[in-house]
């Protein structure tokens, strides 16, 4: 059976001790250019992107939240999300390589896990569901990738290399590898029908079934089926398949499927 790869397999050997903070950065910053084409030069991602800066004190936060400087953690996050409208909480494990793309209105909560080689784009939340101490926000496994203004709420478990799709909200566990969206999010599209990149990235993440136009053609049906028992029965003639109000054919009808 194949195993799906990560967008940066065999960046770095999967036994080899984690790198300290140089060697993080050097490593964040170049995962950027293998998932955002608009990237032109190191200098430039070190500079104006808000997904380095942010990750970046993250570290550092999460390194003093560890040896129980908790107030100082807190602090030192605040005073970043004030400069990159990306708020991480210093208590959240973040993996390598994680890249946040604009980054405007991230939020990770504090018992979120994240897995390494994974894309959140802005307005993504990592909530929780509880008020309750412990883990209460999700986790995400290698390679996961999740779209502009998703939720993920609650302590649950995103596997390896899935796919959130934009604005889903997802309360479910998500198998590795499929693609989830839609509210609450659902599984959608498998492998041999996705756009995948020679990265290994799939950005068809703008796919958003209508659930409310969907139940509207069924019951649009179900109405059509039921007048034409009725005009059976008392041996009337039948009805004109056209729409009395917009003079269309019902879409059932130009596909019975």
């Amino acid at each position: 059976m194949n195993t799906p790869v990560s967008p940066t397999a065999g960046t770095a050997p999967a036994t080899a001790s984690p790198p300290g903070l140089p060697g993080l950065l050097r490593e964040d910053v170049r995962c950027v250019f293998q998932r955002d084409p608009a990237a032109r030069s190191r200098w430039e991602v070190l500079t104006t992107y808000p997904g380095i800066h942010a990750l970046l004190w993250h570290r550092i936060a999460h390194r003093l939240w560890r040896r129980r400087l908790r107030y100082t953690a807190r602090l030192l996050s605040f005073l970043v999300r004030m400069f990159t409208q990306i708020d991480i909480h210093p208590g959240a494990t973040i993996g390598r390589r994680f890249f946040i793309d604009h980054g405007c209105g991230v939020v990770i909560g504090e018992t979120a896990e994240i897995g390494d080689d994974v894309t959140l784009y802005h307005g993504v939340t990592l909530g929780g569901t509880s008020w309750n101490p412990g883990k209460r926000h999700p986790t995400l496994g290698d390679g996961v990738l999740v779209g502009a203004g998703a939720k993920i709420l609650g302590p649950i478990h995103v596997g390896a290399n899935a796919r959130i799709g934009a604005n889903s909200v997802v309360i479910e566990d998500v198998p590795p590898g499929m693609t989830v969206v839609g509210i609450p999010g659902r599984p959608v599209l498998p492998l041999h029908q996705r756009r995948i990149t020679a990265q290994g990235i799939d950005l068809d993440h703008h796919l958003m079934p209508d659930p409310v136009g969907k139940a509207i053609s069924c019951m649009l049906a179900r109405i059509n089926d039921l007048e034409a028992q009725l005009n059976a029965l008392s041996g009337q003639p039948p009805v004109s398949q056209e729409c009395a109000q917009c003079q269309d054919v019902c879409d059932r009808l130009q596909d019975p499927s």
